[in-house]
């Protein structure tokens, strides 16, 4: 957009404020009067930024008839969500515009689990507290826990009901007490957003079903296969084991309705504003209820234009900036983090102070696994030299594994420029990961296998996938010793790289495969209910003896936890990753204002050496400590590091 046509936008924004506010202001006259300075925040905020939101709604549907009806309803509806937005957050929203940097903190760790597997309830997860301060959380996902359809439901990602909790798991008021008591205790509260589909259980599905064609309009079907096959001529398919296309027909209402994942998954039809003005109430009551960060799922699905892929189009970053927009007005304690499991380019995009601050970063964990698989670190060290960097006023989520499958999601391009096949590669990994090249450590089995382009994914505890559970099945101590330090060299790399690190609960004990999903006939025909077994009682109570395998990972990842919180540098800006000269060896720098701490992470089963120069080049003198060990290296001399031994190197104060 030019100046002109900005200037243009910006004074039509304006007017149309001028224009709507009126009514608003008498419609909410008695909120005002009772808090004249939360209204005047309330304007203030939409002084600053109604205008980036009215342009791109106009954008997007401006060539509708009734566009001003629907901005109308979205002042409306926002002015309704702030005047339901408790005291307490909005101080909360003072205090974060006061500190916007409060994510990029070096005392951030995340964590992230299923209510039901890990605590069986909200109850369960209030009580779960002090575990969590522990641990050293500050930063809580909870995975979906809202109303759901019975039996598969793709791990609660088929959303019924945005503003009902799990009738098993307990009540929204519950939510919004233990959000409270998180956020007494440090601890951000962090929801999914699914909004790219709900499930064909939620209201707004059972009408269209029911034959009303308004809400036939939230969702994109269609009578016969014209247009869907237009369509899939261009679309990949997700979830080919479950159903071909992106198409489900359903015979009770004879129509072909849009479903880019599951066939109990109805995709919105975002070229509807009333969609978007639904979606935009149903997130700002999840913001009302204490939710400091929202996950948005499937940002690359959102916007459906005829001819394309359908992904990662420059509407549907547009949708999220516009929700961004809204957040900033009505919640602006409130952030947004990207689920963008696609080509490292795509990823990037959505990364932006206004649009998504913060982003999983897939590319790192699926470099980490082949850095553990190949036992060298080219495509690791490259691809983090060149991608790393982010726009300021952002932070990456780095993670080890999630609750979804392990897909190789690093770029061909990349691989290429180290001489690297990409298909034959992801070939390799799918068989080492399944445990099928002869030699490899790793028990995971394969998910959405397609056979037409043999893609496939890999699902699997870290536990597993790192060779602990070979290990102790078939193997001796020594295997499961050089597992255990595979998972916490993974670990090491999420906590000290920069950004966010997200563990998995359950990893931190050495949580194995559970195979008796197959037995539940709701989960067996998806293998990634392998990794989501419940919390074991006996790993968890086990966790400070260092005799046992959950001791010895629980208490070397809680001092690698604590050993990141007394290093402001790992979050002073981006880290400068080094050529290590030694293939195994992935290397990076952090400079504070302190001091400069080199990180060296052995992704070899055998002993490495990294030469005493790089100490020399990299600015540090002896004596040199390892921040880790404690040991203290005092004369020059080459380093030689243990099989997946990890080193933090400083200059001795």
């Amino acid at each position: 957009m030019d100046s002109i046509e900005n200037l243009e936008v910006q004074h039509k924004a304006q007017r149309t404020l001028e224009r709507l506010m009126p009514r608003i202001d008498a419609d909410y006259a008695p909120y005002a009067q009772k808090n004249p300075q939360a209204w005047g925040q309330f304007h203030a905020r939409l002084k600053q930024h109604f205008p980036r939101l009215f342009g791109i709604l106009l954008h997007l549907y401006g060539n509708q008839y009734d566009f001003f009806y629907h901005v109308e309803a979205l002042l409306d509806l926002m002015a309704q969500a702030w005047t339901a937005r408790g005291e307490d957050l909005q101080t909360l929203d003072i205090t974060r515009e006061e500190q916007p940097a409060w994510f990029q903190d070096h005392q951030m760790v995340g964590g992230v689990c299923y209510v039901d597997l890990f605590a069986g309830n909200l109850a369960g997860i209030r009580k779960k507290i002090p575990y969590f301060k522990e641990l050293g959380l500050t930063y809580l996902h909870l995975m979906p826990l809202f109303r759901s359809p019975e039996g598969e439901n793709d791990g609660g990602y088929a959303i019924s009901s945005y503003r009902e909790v799990d009738p098993r798991l307990g009540t929204m008021a519950e939510l919004r007490t233990l959000a409270e008591e998180l956020r007494a205790e440090g601890i951000s509260l962090v929801l999914d957003f699914v909004f790219n589909h709900t499930s064909n259980e939620h209201e707004w599905a059972l009408k269209a079903r029911a034959g009303d064609p308004e809400y036939q309009s939230y969702y994109r079907m269609f009578p016969n296969r014209d247009m869907p096959d237009a369509y899939e001529q261009h679309l990949r398919e997700i979830f080919p084991e479950e159903h071909p296309g992106a198409f489900t027909y359903f015979e009770d209402i004879d129509q072909w309705v849009w479903t880019t994942f599951h066939s109990n998954q109805w995709d919105l039809n975002y070229a509807n504003p009333e969609v978007f003005n639904q979606m935009a109430n149903e997130m700002l009551f999840l913001a009302n209820q204490g939710v400091e960060v929202l996950r948005l799922d499937a940002v690359a699905f959102i916007w459906k234009q005829l001819g394309t892929n359908c992904e990662n189009l420059p509407e549907a970053h547009m949708l999220i900036q516009a929700f961004n927009a809204i957040a900033r007005i009505v919640a602006p304690a409130m952030l947004f983090k990207s689920e963008a499991i696609v080509h490292p380019d795509e990823v990037a995009r959505y990364i932006h102070p206004e649009e998504c601050q913060l982003s999983y970063n897939p590319l790192l964990m699926a470099l980490l696994w082949n850095s553990l698989a190949t036992r060298e670190v080219q495509l690791l060290h490259y691809s983090m030299a060149n991608r790393f960097g982010i726009p300021e006023g952002c932070a990456w989520v780095n993670y080890v594994r999630c609750h979804d499958d392990i897909g190789w999601t690093f770029s061909d391009e990349d691989a290429g420029a180290l001489g690297v096949n990409a298909f034959d590669h992801r070939q390799f990994l799918n068989a080492f990961y399944t445990g099928t090249f002869e030699g490899s450590f790793a028990r995971g089995l394969p998910f959405q296998e397609n056979p037409k382009t043999r893609d496939a994914r890999i699902s699997g505890t870290c536990a597993s996938l790192a060779g602990l559970e070979k290990a102790i099945n078939e193997e001796t101590q020594v295997e499961v010793e050089l597992a255990i330090q595979r998972i916490l060299l993974m670990h090491n790399v999420i906590l000290s790289i920069g950004g966010i690190p997200l563990i998995y609960l359950g990893d931190e004990v050495g949580t194995l495969n559970d195979y008796t999903y197959r037995q539940d006939p709701s989960k067996a025909d998806d293998s990634r209910w392998v990794h989501r077994p419940p919390a074991d009682p006996l790993r968890y109570a086990q966790r400070k003896d260092r005799e046992t395998i959950p001791g010895k990972l629980f208490l070397g990842l809680q001092h690698l936890v604590q050993l990141r919180k007394s290093t402001p540098e790992i979050c002073q800006g981006l880290p400068e990753f080094i050529n290590t000269g030694n293939p195994h060896v992935f290397g990076y720098l952090h400079a504070g204002e302190d001091a400069e701490i080199l990180f060296l992470n052995n992704f070899s089963d055998q002993p490495q050496r990294v030469s005493k120069n790089l100490m020399r080049l990299r600015g540090l003198a002896y004596p040199i400590e390892d921040m880790v060990s404690g040991t203290v290296f005092e004369e020059e001399a080459d380093l030689d590091l243990a099989p997946c031994q990890y080193l933090w190197l400083r200059t001795q104060p």
